[in-house]
């Protein structure tokens, strides 16, 4: 038998079992009027920081819940829950990306009344995350600026497959040599339509467009909900 080709249909038989779980997913969050984000990354490039800028923000007009993803350790949980938010803490055991059998199973573990917001933070990773649909209404990747301007370019699936992109370390752009125009234009070069934020977790600039944007997404979600 040829080995590529025996690889190629058990990847594709893992994500055709991994889709089907995935709409159940969907399904869910669809049925509780809640809006599920899934966001990917890099290890670095400030997944957990976002989180912890964004929740203060976002918990004055929405009820939000965070399941954390990682391969080992309940350290980005542990500082999630200081923000008296709902968390879960994921381990992955090894492997690099989380999968929507693994948040189908903790969804119950959640008390869905009145949630807005389920944030999915996946494993720090730029490859297999891409590819693994949990039951997300989209993707948003948190890219440091410090990464390197090539990234975009090395790892355009995740990009093409992403609603929005958050550049982070801003205030880090002068001790670099990031070119941020080409990392821009090889972003919208991928994906057009994607939306881009420019933020510093560490100083908070760059937030406030960055949640109005998700209320109004967890708007528009909710209301389309009501018609259908």
């Amino acid at each position: 038998m040829d080995v590529k080709r025996r690889e190629i249909e058990v990847m594709a038989n893992l994500l055709d079992s991994n889709d089907m779980q995935a709409e159940v997913n969907r399904a869910h969050f669809c049925k509780n009027n809640c809006l599920a984000v899934n966001i990917m990354g890099s290890p670095g490039a400030g997944k957990t920081s976002l989180l912890e800028k964004t929740l203060p923000l976002l918990n004055e007009t929405l009820h939000v819940a965070v399941i954390e993803g990682d391969i080992f350790t309940s350290k980005d949980a542990d500082r999630i829950s200081v923000y008296d938010t709902p968390v879960i803490q994921i381990n992955t055991g090894g492997a690099c990306h989380l999968d929507s059998k693994m948040i189908g199973k903790v969804l119950p573990e959640f008390n869905w009344k009145n949630l807005d917001l389920m944030i999915i933070e996946n494993v720090g990773n730029l490859v297999c995350p891409a590819d693994f649909d949990l039951g997300e209404s989209f993707k948003v990747i948190v890219l440091s600026i410090v990464e390197g301007d090539d990234k975009p370019a090395k790892y355009p699936v995740i990009f093409r497959k992403a609603k929005a992109v958050v550049l982070n370390k801003m205030d880090l752009e002068e001790l670099t040599d990031v070119d941020m125009e080409r990392m821009k234009q090889d972003i919208r070069v991928i994906n057009p339509d994607i939306l881009i934020f420019e933020i510093s977790c560490r100083k908070g600039e760059g937030l406030k467009a960055w949640t109005n944007w998700l209320n109004s997404e967890v708007a528009a979600f909710q209301n389309d909900a009501i018609k259908a």
